[in-house]
């Protein structure tokens, strides 16, 4: 009997990670947090975090610069309330307003400003420079495929889970 069939055996059928499989999740998650709180550090003198970030890159992208507010919680993984309290915190920086939605009057849109735009195109490059130092140029361009071919079905496999148990 292998080790893998030992431990499952030993403990009601857990299957527990093999030493190589643990050592790969270990490394994922060090990397996860390193590299968040990097690119965070990077954000720092621009006054921004990384979820101040990702919702300027959301509504930079979106059509007319406005988003529903439940469509922004779900492009963000936020949910409403914290999404909320990050819209008024960035509408005092002026970098986005809250618009009523004139189909909708329960609804409202997240409006990035002239300013906030301003911020992404002055941050972007910054970020770039940051995600290419710390992430991108630290792996030759086949290592990055097969970096993306690996974590392709983890993504789409998470995607389709949402809001499920």
């Amino acid at each position: 009997m292998d080790t893998e069939t030992q431990r499952a055996d030993g403990d009601g059928g857990t299957r527990w990670l093999t030493e190589a499989e643990q050592c790969a999740w270990r490394t994922h998650l060090d990397v996860n947090r390193l590299l968040t709180y990097q690119l965070e550090r990077d954000l720092q003198p621009f006054g921004l975090t990384n979820n101040d970030y990702e919702i300027l890159v959301n509504l930079s992208e979106a059509e007319n610069r406005r988003l529903r507010m439940t469509d922004l919680a779900a492009a963000t993984l936020q949910s409403k309330s914290r999404l909320s309290h990050q819209i008024t915190r960035m509408e005092t920086a002026g970098l986005v307003v809250r618009e009523h939605c004139e189909s909708d009057r329960r609804g409202l849109f997240a409006v990035l400003t002239d300013q906030g735009m301003e911020t992404m195109r002055e941050v972007a490059p910054h970020h770039v420079a940051s995600v290419r130092k710390h992430f991108i140029g630290l792996m030759a361009p086949e290592q990055l495929d097969g970096l993306r071919a690996s974590l392709a079905p983890v993504a789409e496999h998470l995607r389709g889970s949402r809001g499920k148990a």
